[in-house]
Formats: C-alpha cells, structure tokens, sequence
C-alpha cells in the first residue's frame, strides 16, 4: 500500500510535467532566435523602412497629449513589431508565431 500513496505523486508530477512541456512560450521562441533579425534601438523609421521593407501595417499613433508624453508609433511586421518614440526605435517585440504559442495579452483597447 506505501508504494500505491508514493506512486500518485509521482504520476501526478509527470502527467502535469508532460502538459506543461506541450505549450510553447514567446519567450522561449524569441530566446532561441537571433536577436540580431529585430531592428536596433535608436534607429530611425527610415532606417528600419530600408532595412526591413514596408511595414505589413502601420497603427495609429499613440501619446503627445503632453509634451512629457511622447508620440508612440507602431509598425507590425509579420514576425515583429517595432516601437518606434517618435521616429526612432525603442523597442521591437517577436510576434506569436501561431494561436497556440503563449505570449502576453494583447493590449486592452
């Protein structure tokens, strides 16, 4: 009987270790990939347009309301997305490869 309560645990961790593994994590993904494929901090808009093309998409500009609050502009490649303060990068973010792949939330709208 010691052996059958000492199984359940046991069973239980690979069972819940097996779903865990099955999901695949953004950051994982982006941790794998080469950083060097994502636009540089500090570059400006023209530089990543002629690095990178055209974006997919060009979303509304955020922000300014307030000299303090500068012009958020965002373009969306189809594996990344680069944040741009006004015309110069301070981020550029991988995108979910596929539904499945577990990421952040999309922002609230």
């Amino acid at each position: 009987m010691k052996h059958r309560i000492a199984a359940v645990p046991l069973f239980a961790a690979l069972v819940l270790s097996g779903v865990a593994s099955a999901d695949t994590l953004l950051v994982e993904r982006v941790q794998e990939e080469n950083q060097a494929t994502l636009p540089a901090r500090g570059q400006t808009m023209a530089q990543v347009e002629a690095s990178y093309g055209a974006p997919a998409q060009k979303l509304e500009a955020e922000g300014g309301q307030k000299r303090q609050w500068p012009t958020i502009n965002r373009w969306v490649y189809p594996s990344f997305t680069v944040y741009f303060e006004k015309t110069k990068v301070i981020d550029a973010v991988a995108n979910k490869a596929s539904a499945e792949e577990v990421g952040p939330k999309p922002p609230i709208r």
